[in-house]
Parts: structure tokens; C-alpha cells; sequence
């Protein structure tokens, strides 16, 4: 294949120059470089080198491995098909360690080439600042539900210390420090979160932006994290298909979910590629199941098109992502 033979070449052409040759992996990451800024003793930080496999084969992570204790590292996912995503997940010790620090992150595939790509993280860690817990952890809300977490934020030396400000960029999470406290010059609040009923499903991961009176360090992130439920999910969402030859099928399953029973009224897509299996609407069930065929056809490379799902749920019906990959027999 086309590509496959491109990547080929590449190993071939820079086979006397390692670091030329591991571009193929580099050029997988969207960036090889964070700085955490300035986070409190305590805090979470952590961040997602993201990656995506753009070639036909398949990617698979061997190991990771980074040079300071003060970052540990995790691979989300080992091996990546085509077009499918992962990432290299970078997680600050705010506990043992304050300062400024760095570490190099050398990440080692083993297919379908030998490659290695480092990665680099930089960070300061306030020792006179401290949040317990390191972050507001909402875990699953329903949505259309408010909620209000609350965790504490504590400032050692000096009695002048304050919170001024409590900043969001998410118009669906606010914050406000109250109960401010002194005890012997260590300053103390209360910041309280809320998660507004609007907030839309899915997977929520910001930072509230605490700004203080201190000139050198005047604005300390703080993480807020959770899951926003649907009255319906499906998995696997988006739903690839895989590398299929013209004229040949491929079926998968859907499965849609609901805290209440429902009934499925339709399911469509304008490309013809994609069809559908029948589904039992006899019966309203917490769970369904959609079979998805697709049928490659001339247009070759990648086919993205939206799955509608209409339920009787009333939630105005759901989109599914679909795609898949049309393999051209000639290379």
C-alpha cells in the first residue's frame, strides 16, 4: 500500500540517520513539548500527549520511560489501528517534589518500525501552597443536574495572602472562594465549584484559574474533572469500521444504553455505504443492539459520514461519527 511504501522509504533513505528516521513517530504527536506553568504543592497536573496512527499499519508502544521521578507516565493505549488515537499521559509528583523541574519522556515503538520520540514537560511547584484534595473530582453527573463540589486551598507565609478572583473559560463551570480564614499566617478558603444543568454530555476536563493578590505568582490553576451522562450513550462512539477493499463488507456492533427503557424508531445515514441491521422494537429495553455493515466502494481513502439515531427517548435524536477506510488495490 501507497503509504505503507512510502514509510518504507523513509527508514530506507534515513537508515544511517536514527533521529531523521523516527520522524515517522514524532509526526504522530499534535505537540512533543508542555510546561505545566506554576501549580500548587498537592494539586493535580496532568496532561495527555495525544497521538494518532494516520498509517495502515499497526502502531504498537513499547515502553515509556522518563528521566525525573517527579513525572510519572502511562500509556493509555499500547497498540493503535488505523486512524485510531491514544496518548501518553504525563502526571506531575506534587507531593514529593517542589521547584522548578523537567523531565524528558522517551517513548519506544517496536512496530511496525523501531522508533523512539521524546517528549518534555516543565513545571513549578509551590511549596507554600497547598489544595486538598488536588482537584475537584465530580466523577458521573446526570445530565440537566446542578452540582457543587468543594475543596480546600491553604497559603502559609504571610497573613496578607488572598484569593481576589476565581476565573473559568467553560461557561458551565464556576467558582468562588468563601470562608477565608487566618490562622497565625496560614491564609485558608473554601473553593466551591458548580457544574451548571446545561453542561452537554461528555467527558469534562477543565481549569478554574485562582488569582491572588501576589504579584510574582498572582494566578494558580486548578483541575475539574468528570463524566456529564447522557440519557443515552452509545459505544463505541466514534465507531471506525476498519481498512476494507472496494466491494468488501464489514459489520460491527452498536450499543446504545439509557437509564430507562426505550424503543429505537430509526436509524439512517445519507451514504448507502453504511447500512443497517434490523433492531427489536417490540419491546422497550435499557440497552440496544444496532448491527453497522459497511460496503466499500470506488471512492478510495477515507469515508466519513453521521449515523442518525432517532429513539423515543425525546432528546431530539443522537449523531454517531462513522468512518472507515477504503484500501486502493493498485498499491
Amino acid at each position: 500500500m501507497r503509504r505503507s511504501m512510502i514509510l518504507m522509504l523513509i527508514l530506507v533513505v534515513f537508515h544511517a540517520a536514527p533521529a531523521l528516521a523516527d520522524h515517522w513517530a514524532a509526526d504522530m504527536f499534535e505537540t512533543t513539548k508542555h510546561d505545566f506553568g506554576t501549580v500548587a504543592r498537592g494539586a493535580k497536573a496532568e496532561f495527555k500527549f495525544n497521538l494518532k496512527n494516520p498509517y495502515l499499519e499497526d502502531v504498537h508502544i513499547a515502553g515509556v520511560r522518563s528521566s525525573c521521578g517527579c513525572t510519572q507516565v502511562r500509556v493509555e493505549k499500547e497498540t493503535l489501528k488505523t486512524y485510531e488515537t491514544g496518548a501518553i499521559i504525563a502526571t506531575i509528583n506534587t507531593q514529593s517534589f517542589w521547584g522548578n523541574r523537567s523531565a524528558t519522556l522517551t517513548v519506544t515503538f517496536d512496530k511496525p518500525y523501531y522508533a523512539e520520540v521524546q517528549l518534555h514537560d516543565t513545571v513549578y511547584i509551590r511549596s507554600d501552597l497547598v489544595l486538598e484534595p488536588g482537584s475537584v473530582v465530580l466523577g458521573e453527573v446526570d445530565q440537566g443536574r446542578a452540582i457543587e463540589k468543594k475543596i480546600a486551598v491553604s497559603h502559609s507565609g504571610g497573613s496578607d495572602w488572598r484569593i481576589v478572583d476565581v476565573r473559568s473559560d467553560n461557561p458551565y463551570v464556576s467558582g468562588k472562594a468563601v470562608n477565608g480564614r487566618d490562622y497565625g499566617g496560614q491564609v485558608s478558603y473554601d473553593l466551591v465549584v458548580r457544574i451548571d444543568p446545561k453542561t452537554p454530555a461528555g467527558y469534562l476536563r477543565d481549569h478554574l484559574m485562582l488569582v491572588t493578590n501576589d504579584q510574582q505568582m498572582s494566578q494558580v490553576p486548578v483541575l475539574v474533572e468528570g463524566q456529564v451522562v447522557s440519557d443515552l450513550t452509545i459505544s463505541p462512539a466514534p465507531l471506525f469500521l476498519g481498512v476494507v477493499q472496494p466491494g468488501e463488507k464489514v459489520q460491527k456492533q452498536v450499543v446504545l444504553r439509557a437509564k430507562k427503557p426505550f424503543k429505537i424508531l430509526s436509524v439512517d445515514c445519507k451514504d448507502h455505504s453504511f447500512q443497517f441491521g434490523k433492531t427489536n422494537n417490540s419491546e422497550a429495553k435499557n440497552w440496544h443492539l444496532v448491527p453497522v455493515t459497511f460496503v466499500g466502494g470506488n471512492q478510495k481513502g477515507k469515508i466519513a459520514q453521521t449515523i442518525h439515531i432517532q429513539t423515543d427517548l425525546g432528546n431530539g435524536g443522537t449523531e454517531l461519527p462513522a468512518f472507515a477506510v477504503v484500501a486502493d488495490p493498485s498499491n
